[in-house]
């Protein structure tokens, strides 16, 4: 892998295939800076700061799930798109990524993660940032 600045940049044909499980997906998603495991709609997630940013909510189909950026998900896709596909519907309208454990290899899963955790990183900042201060009641204080 190359990285550009912070992102993640997976080269084509530079990374052999593994042949991943739901297992790998969870000990690298756990592997980073924070994450907790929970379950959303009986599937098992990841967040950062109470928010999801990787799922494995298809691994019977063997997928595990990453929420992008529109510009992130285009560039995985165009790069690998034996392995990352946006998932249909509203999901993928979010910009929802399904990775293809069989085909990934540990490095470019663990890159993906990486870069969907880091983008919920930078999006839960934006929010606190735009977080208003509690109106005052006009009440003095006790």
């Amino acid at each position: 892998m190359k990285t550009k600045g912070d992102r993640t940049k997976v080269v084509e044909g530079s990374l052999p295939t593994g042949g991943l499980s739901g297992e790998d997906f969870r000990r690298l998603a756990l592997h980073l800076s924070g994450p907790e495991e929970g379950s959303h709609m009986g599937a098992v997630d990841f967040r950062v700061g109470g928010r999801i940013f990787a799922t494995l909510a298809s691994q019977s189909q063997g997928y595990g799930n990453l929420m992008l950026s529109p510009e992130r998900q285009t560039e995985f896709v165009a790069e690998h798109p034996d392995i990352f596909v946006p998932i249909a519907g509203g999901w993928g309208r979010m910009d929802a990524t399904h990775i293809r454990l069989s085909a990934a290899n540990e490095d470019l899963l663990a890159g993906a993660l990486r870069a969907a955790w880091q983008l919920r990183i930078e999006k839960n900042a934006e929010a606190r940032g735009r977080k208003r201060p509690k109106a005052s009641s006009g009440r003095p204080a006790r």
